[in-house]
């Protein structure tokens, strides 16, 4: 069985929730997730995301279970293809959308394994007894920096341009994602979401929360909680899936 929980808030400071999400159990052994972070302005943000998430959900829940879980990889690709699309063209039509995007992480779950897909800076991490591992790689300059060595995870937390990222959906015509695959085993948990909550709250934190904070019913809510403590200064969305 899969249990999945999920939450999303504008923070303490934005005005406007520029993040989005779906999920959704396909049955007792399926679990779709699409975490959307959008950018370009007061406006712009907030239909990226919520686009990408409407274009890319409709695609995975309208395939039958056994293809979606047959070849997840090749469907989490098409639906990012066609949210890109979606969010490219109405960039291109519409003056007040142009230069918006939104950054993505979704994933394909089943008993044994999943299947994730990621542009931008949202992330997705494994989490078990033996810790938390984060499962994505950010498409961001700062990541590029801690990647050749010339900054630590730690200074990266602090650097000024943390949030300037190299790839997002919509920036482009064609999309570029990165897929990867993480084996779950019983009571292991993987968790999407958007910087708003990867920036405020540390990997470390983030693992006690889910293993050791309380119920998992309550952990999304825990760690929002822990964000607005700390002035949650952008939105914040957090999916919990669990092998249980």
């Amino acid at each position: 069985m899969i249990r999945a929980w999920g939450i999303t808030d504008k923070g303490a400071v934005r005005a406007q929730n520029q993040d989005s999400y779906y999920l959704k159990p396909l049955g007792e052994s399926l679990v779709v997730a699409v975490v959307c972070d959008g950018m370009g302005g007061a406006k712009a943000g907030n239909v990226a995301s919520s686009l990408a998430v409407e274009v890319a959900s409709d695609y995975l829940e309208n395939l039958p279970p056994e293809e979606l879980l047959r070849t997840p990889g090749e469907h989490l690709t098409q639906a990012a293809a066609l949210a890109n699309d979606a969010v490219f063209h109405k960039a291109s039509r519409e003056p007040e959308c142009r230069g918006m995007g939104t950054t993505m992480v979704a994933a394909v779950v089943g008993r044994e394994k999943a299947q994730v897909l990621n542009i931008g800076d949202s992330r997705a991490y494994h989490i078990g007894e033996e810790g938390i591992s984060k499962v994505t790689r950010d498409h961001s300059l700062v990541e590029d920096l801690v990647h050749r060595g010339d900054i630590t995870p730690e200074q990266a937390r602090q650097h000024p341009q943390k949030n300037l990222i190299t790839r997002a959906l919509g920036s482009e015509s064609r999309s570029r994602t990165d897929l990867y695959e993480v084996e779950l085993d019983q009571e292991e948990f993987l968790l999407l979401c958007t910087d708003g909550l990867s920036n405020t709250l540390t990997d470390q934190e983030m693992l006690y929360e889910v293993l050791h904070g309380g119920t998992p019913e309550s952990c999304c809510q825990r760690m929002l909680d822990v964000a607005m403590s700390r002035g949650a200064p952008d939105n914040v969305t957090a999916v919990l899936i669990q092998i249980a």
